[in-house]
């Protein structure tokens, strides 16, 4: 179903990871001190500076790219941002009425990998259902545009000054130190989200045996082989290349055919994220598998 071309599906999830990264920010970062990057870390700044909340400066922060960045973002992403920025600052201010004190004041080692924890995986989950919390991606997008720097390296240069001023105005060296544990973790946390929990496994084989290599794994595995032609640059022969995907767990019975065919087969093996089509997302009749 869907509201204005945009998909309930997606809206729940948005507000589920709004929910997850509000939660963190509140009672880990604001709780124990701990800075963020981010239009985030420029809210936190201010809310350690002068106790301005943080639910009502992100959408004071956020209105003017908005206005500024709205013709970057496609209509759907666009929509799905301000439904993310708003429910951020929403969640904010609710776990800000009644927090759950957790006490790890004696413990920031867990601060720090909670704060990145629970702010990667709510991040990660609006970014996987097409949203963004507005900020910095905006502004990476227009750099990118008119400067041509990449959006990855314009949002690290701006978590990096806003990091850095945090620690020159209010965090303490070790609070930075444990910040920038926190921040590193998060990034990671959104790359799995954002591939997914599911890795596959894409294989290249370079065979003589090529062709009995593709039949076995097509009635032993049920497993499709793409066949392309190449070229050795040293030999200058004309030879098959295969290539397969397979699920992690498989790639050990795979291993198994080609060494059976070809023992002197050359097989290079590399992890595949967000596998989608038949075998993995689709039946065999073409459709999708149930969620």
């Amino acid at each position: 179903m869907s509201l204005f071309g945009l998909k309930f599906k997606n809206i729940f999830f948005i507000l589920i990871g709004s929910a997850i990264f509000s939660f963190g920010i509140v009672h880990f970062n604001m709780q124990n001190n701990l800075g963020e990057g981010g239009f985030t870390g420029i809210t936190l700044l201010f809310y350690f500076l002068w106790d301005w909340d943080p639910a009502i400066l992100n959408i004071i922060l956020n209105i003017p790219a908005f206005i500024i960045g709205w013709r970057f973002l496609g209509r759907n992403t666009f929509l799905y941002s301000i439904i993310g920025t708003l429910a951020v600052s929403v969640f904010l201010y609710i776990f800000q009425i009644s927090p759950y004190q957790l006490h790890l004041e004696s413990d920031m080692t867990l601060v720090a990998l909670f704060a990145g924890v629970f702010i990667g995986v709510g991040l990660g989950i609006i970014f996987r259902y097409g949203g963004t919390t507005g900020g910095v991606d905006i502004i990476a997008r227009i750099v990118h545009k008119y400067v041509g720097w990449s959006m990855g390296k314009t949002m690290f240069i701006f978590d990096a000054v806003v990091i850095a001023t945090s620690l020159v105005l209010y965090l303490e060296l070790v609070e930075g130190m444990y910040t920038l544990v926190a921040v590193y973790l998060a990034s990671r946390v959104i790359d799995f989200m954002q591939e997914g929990a599911y890795s596959a496994r894409g294989t290249t084989i370079i065979s003589n045996y090529s062709h009995q290599i593709s039949e076995k794994i097509l009635v032993e595995m049920d497993r499709g082989v793409t066949v392309l032609q190449g070229k050795g640059r040293f030999s200058g022969e004309n030879k098959e290349i295969l290539y397969c995907v397979v699920g992690r767990n498989e790639i050990v019975r795979l291993k198994s055919i080609i060494h059976q065919i070809d023992p002197h087969a050359f097989v290079a093996i590399s992890a595949v994220h967000d596998v989608s089509g038949e075998g993995f997302t689709l039946d065999e009749n073409k459709k999708p598998y149930p969620d």
